[in-house]
């Protein structure tokens, strides 16, 4: 990266942690995603969160045909089988209170929340597009991922 778009980058970084969370200056973040077990991921040492969507926990399983062996929820090895060696990048939308960020966030050019929605490892938000609430829709009547497992639904 050349010192001009470096700059530029570090000085977007920069005025979007200096304001205040309904303001945040949209950024983008690239580079390979460290999946959590909560369905977050760390990119570039930001915790990140997939916009307009809520991944429940789905209690913790082992694959034990990977090796090193791979454990975690079975929303988060889905993201992470999902995304596997390729670059996630994710415009940010906004700053979290506990620090995390929530971001759109693409691998291989596919949206990640609605791959989750889709099969079934997410719900929409009450304030997600309304594309994300139909695959929200079709994952449930086709009884794939958290469908049948009882989940507590986020309130606003």
């Amino acid at each position: 990266m050349n010192d001009g778009k470096h700059r530029a980058r570090l000085a977007a970084t920069l005025i979007a942690l200096a304001s205040p969370l309904s303001t945040i200056a949209e950024y983008e973040l690239s580079s390979y995603a460290f999946v959590q077990d909560d369905g977050t991921m760390r990119i570039s040492g930001e915790l990140v969160r997939l916009y307009a969507v809520y991944i429940p926990p789905t209690g913790r399983t082992c694959y034990e045909f990977t090796r090193p062996l791979q454990c975690g929820s079975r929303a988060s090895l889905a993201l992470d089988f999902k995304i596997g060696a390729e670059f996630v990048r994710c415009k940010v939308q906004t700053r979290n209170s506990d620090g995390s960020v929530t971001g759109f966030c693409t691998a291989r050019g596919e949206d990640l929340a609605a791959f989750m929605l889709q099969s079934g490892w997410a719900l929409a938000l009450p304030d997600a597009p309304f594309e994300y609430a139909a695959l929200e829709k079709i994952a449930r009547s086709r009884g794939v991922g958290v469908w049948g497992i009882p989940i507590d639904r986020p309130r606003r």
